[in-house]
């Protein structure tokens, strides 16, 4: 049985270190803020504003309207128009361009004509992602633009309009905007919270062995289980105190609709930093080393949860070994239940699984932490 006097003065002695090291806390409490504002502006998958250079070598009205339309689309922005197709390579090699746009001779001749009108589309295939997403925007724009020159030449010459054969009508749920910023910020919250988790308490244990005051807490009655809870208690709810300010920040700075119940964001997500404090005090307890500890702490909690939790990478595009190896990465689901509850207004009845897996990690870290702790007690 636990006895929670001894944890409640775990927790006190604790929370006499945690205010005696005030540049700690400060940084504990603002380091989960300015990650956050740092990502939220910084990181963006939006591509748009694309820096364009156009060769306009046919000069006519047609090709001045499709440059015009070009122009005032959101997607693209014109850094020059020039007069040589051999200028654009010079442009692109110096960075000054990703894509550009060679009108040729006859252009606007050939289209009024009705006939098959060509135009080269040059990208800077360096940033593959990029380049692919501007060729779908370029192309869109110059299927629209002969579609709309085509129904002139009809109407011009009194023909009856052709309807299409299929009409698209997109519908996007959710995200209608497709606002990148309302993808990422749940993701960056449940990447913030895994870092700060395990970085708060993963010096705990190994501090009290370099300052030899393990020796101390070895003469006392407190078990493993209660040194761990007690030493976790404040850091808890200083991690809770971060979660509150990360969803305020979200919802209030960059406009992340919240449509699910605020409850289950919370429940989780208490459940959640439970398990990355108990990872931070297993790898405490493992290392015995403040420096390791803090290094160790790092890379198992940024690197994994970063890279294989599918907040920036699709799981479903990853080899099949790394989507299996995926599995064991806990941010995985609690991202996957913060955009659940954010984006989709999701609940209990959905969230279910990802809700158990969150109690799982806990449960296991919280055990392995206080295994370690007890072999380091004997």
């Amino acid at each position: 049985m636990i006895c929670w006097r001894r944890v409640r003065a775990i927790a006190r002695k604790e929370c006499y270190h945690v205010r005696r090291d005030v540049r700690s806390l400060l940084m504990a409490l603002a380091l989960p803020l300015l990650l956050l504002l740092l990502f939220g502006w910084a990181l963006t998958l939006d591509v748009d504003r694309i820096a364009t250079v156009v060769c306009d070598s046919d000069g006519t009205p047609q090709s001045r309207d499709l440059i015009e339309r070009l122009r005032g689309s959101r997607y693209f922005r014109i850094v020059a128009i020039v007069s040589d197709s051999g200028q654009i390579e010079r442009l692109i090699d110096r960075g000054a361009c990703l894509m550009a746009l060679v009108i040729p001779r006859g252009y606007g001749r050939n289209i009024l004509a009705s006939d098959n009108s060509e135009i080269q589309i040059v990208l800077d295939g360096s940033d593959s992602n990029t380049a692919r997403i501007a060729l779908g925007y370029a192309t869109a724009l110059l299927q629209n633009y002969d579609a709309a020159i085509r129904k002139v030449a009809f109407d011009r010459q009194g023909a009856p309009e052709q309807a299409a054969l299929i009409e698209a009508r997109l519908r996007v749920w959710y995200n209608p905007e497709l606002r990148a910023r309302n993808y990422l910020v749940p993701g960056l919250i449940g990447l913030i919270m895994m870092i700060i988790g395990a970085l708060l308490t993963s010096l705990t244990i190994a501090r009290e062995y370099e300052t030899g005051t393990m020796e101390q807490l070895l003469s006392t009655p407190v078990r493993p289980a209660e040194l761990v809870l007690g030493k976790m208690a404040p850091y808890y709810l200083i991690g809770l105190v971060d979660l509150a300010v990360c969803v305020l920040v979200g919802t209030l700075i960059f406009q992340v609709p919240l449509r699910g119940n605020p409850l289950v964001l919370f429940g989780s997500s208490a459940v959640f930093m439970f398990g990355a404090l108990s990872l931070g005090m297993f790898v405490s307890a493992a290392t015995r080393s403040q420096t390791i500890a803090f290094q160790l702490g790092i890379l198992i909690s940024f690197l994994p949860s970063f890279l294989l939790s599918g907040f920036i990478y699709a799981i479903s595009n990853m080899p099949s070994v790394i989507q299996v190896v995926s599995h064991a990465v806990p941010a995985r689901y609690f991202i996957t239940l913060l955009q659940g509850v954010f984006l989709k207004g999701l609940g209990v009845r959905l969230l279910w699984f990802q809700g158990t897996m969150l109690i799982i990690f806990s449960a296991v870290m919280f055990l392995l932490a206080v295994s370690k702790v007890r072999t380091k007690l004997v």
